[in-house]
């Protein structure tokens, strides 16, 4: 009997330890899923770091990281795009950024695909009334210099990003144009603002009104581009003309950068443009031209004005590699014309002894039947 019940409290024991386990096991599993859930969810909320930033030194670099899209940007990627430029704006320590897209692209313009896949037919009215551009901070004017570096694809509203910036560099086999022309997309980005300050009222129309691509050397030869570089090197070319613009006193470059800004898009007269360039000048900027001044008063002497300008490189390096090539060819062209006037003269000389030489073979070979004539000739003698 004892060993009956004791067999019933074992086995009531062992079921209560069983279900006591399970419910553990089961608190634990949907603690998990629970937690999973929430991360999804909270990763679903966060979008994606379509937007990169970092520093190289003093200089900001901003890529547009949607490479499976050519980078093409939507909402989201323009307004991360807006506070990358907000928080270079902000930074004391970086003059000069640089704007680059990863991949083979820099940008193919707004994502159409978002508005497509968009219920809301509003959705344009929604774009026309941002207060920032469709792709980017487009509609300001951004208060330090911006670099911009072009591959692949620079294309419809990327092509306005790309002309919001200072200086462009670009690489020989990109692409430029206002494709968006074909699909009767109009220009949300200040293009037809700035082009024409650019390149001209008629070639901007040119290129706006046809949405015809545009190559490397066209691009440079009608200024809508300001260095041609490599495929494949615009990124490192475009730092490098950041860095230049870096190493010079910040407070007069964007004094200056603010007076061609004002005379191209502010003024309607000269005198009013030559106003505000006087006006945009500070206190501050007057201390530095003093300090300026100073330092070449005390640097150079009045018989080495000749070499005013000290830098560790006479240009960037583009430019060098491009004069070295050009020199490396000159004088290669140099020797061949030497060494053909060389051989030219020995090939005179040649010929001028060839006359010679042949005279005097002949003269050796009239000589030689004579002789024999004689030497046959004394045995009839005798």
């Amino acid at each position: 009997m004892f060993l009956k019940l004791g067999r019933q409290l074992g086995q009531q024991l062992s079921r209560q330890v069983r279900f006591t386990a399970a419910r553990r096991t089961l608190a634990t599993t949907n603690r998990l899923d629970k937690d999973a859930s929430a991360k999804a969810d909270t990763e679903q909320e966060q979008p994606a770091k379509s937007i990169l930033i970092d520093k190289d030194k003093n200089i900001t670099l901003i890529g547009i990281n949607r490479p499976q899209q050519r980078n093409a940007i939507d909402s989201s990627t323009a307004s991360q795009l807006c506070e990358a430029f907000s928080a270079f704006e902000a930074d004391d320590t970086s003059p000069v950024a640089v704007l680059y897209g990863v991949g083979g692209s820099f940008c193919s313009g707004f994502d159409i695909l978002e508005i497509s896949t968009d219920e809301k037919e509003e959705i344009s009215v929604d774009i026309l009334m941002r207060p920032e551009g469709s792709v980017g901070p487009t509609r300001r004017q951004i208060k330090k210099p911006v670099v911009c570096g072009i591959n692949g694809y620079c294309i419809a509203n990327g092509l306005e990003l790309a002309l919001m910036c200072d200086l462009r560099v670009m690489e020989e086999s990109a692409v430029l144009g206002f494709f968006n022309r074909r699909f009767g997309v109009p220009m949300l980005d200040g293009g037809t603002v700035r082009l024409p300050a650019m390149i001209g009222l008629s070639r901007a129309l040119d290129l706006i009104l046809t949405g015809r691509p545009v190559g490397s050397q066209e691009a440079h030869d009608i200024g809508l581009v300001n260095r041609i570089v490599p495929t494949g090197t615009a990124l490192g070319h475009a730092m490098e003309l950041a860095n230049c613009l870096a190493k010079f006193p910040q407070r007069a470059l964007n004094h200056d950068r603010n007076s061609v800004y004002s005379a191209a898009f502010e003024t309607s007269t000269f005198h009013q443009a030559v106003q505000n360039e006087v006006m945009y000048t500070s206190r501050e900027i007057i201390e530095d031209m003093q300090n300026g001044i100073k330092w070449f008063n005390h640097t150079f002497k009045a018989d080495t004005t000749h070499s005013w300008l000290k830098r560790d490189r006479s240009m960037a390096d583009w430019d060098d590699e491009d004069v070295a090539a050009a020199a490396a060819h000159k004088e290669t062209k140099k020797q061949e014309e030497e060494a053909a006037i060389v051989e030219a003269e020995k090939q005179k000389e040649i010929e001028k002894a060839a006359p010679k030489k042949s005279k005097k073979a002949a003269d050796e070979k009239s000589e030689k039947p004579s002789e024999e004539t004689d030497s046959t000739e004394k045995p009839k003698d005798k």
